[in-house]
C-alpha cells in the first residue's frame, strides 16, 4: 500500500467515524428534543395545579372570613336580642305602673 492509499484509506475512515458521531449526536439531541418537550408539558401540568390550589386557597380564606362574619353576627344577634328582652321587661314594669 502506497502513502497515498494509506492516506486515502485513513481519511476515509475518519469520514466513517464522524458520520457515525454525527448519527449519534442527531439522535441525542432529538432525545433531548423528546425529555424538553415533556418537561415543558410537566411544567406546565404543574402550573395549572398550581393555579388550582391557588384558587382553591382563596376560596377557603374568604369562606373563613364569611365564617368569622357569621359567628360575629350570630352573637350580635344574641346581643340584640338580649336588649330586646330588657326593654320588654322594662315596658312590662311600666304597664304595671
Amino acid at each position: 500500500m502506497t502513502a497515498e492509499e494509506r492516506t486515502i484509506a485513513l481519511f476515509s475512515t475518519r469520514v466513517r467515524q464522524l458520520m457515525l458521531q454525527y448519527k449519534r449526536v442527531v439522535e441525542e439531541n432529538e432525545q433531548l428534543r423528546k425529555r424538553l418537550e415533556q418537561v415543558e408539558e410537566e411544567q406546565k401540568a404543574l402550573q395549572e395545579q398550581l393555579q388550582g390550589r391557588q384558587e382553591d386557597y382563596d376560596s377557603l380564606m374568604t369562606a373563613k372570613m364569611l365564617q368569622v362574619s357569621e359567628g360575629d353576627m350570630e352573637a350580635a344577634k344574641a346581643r340584640l336580642a338580649k336588649l330586646v328582652r330588657s326593654v320588654n321587661r322594662c315596658i312590662t314594669l311600666l304597664s304595671e305602673k
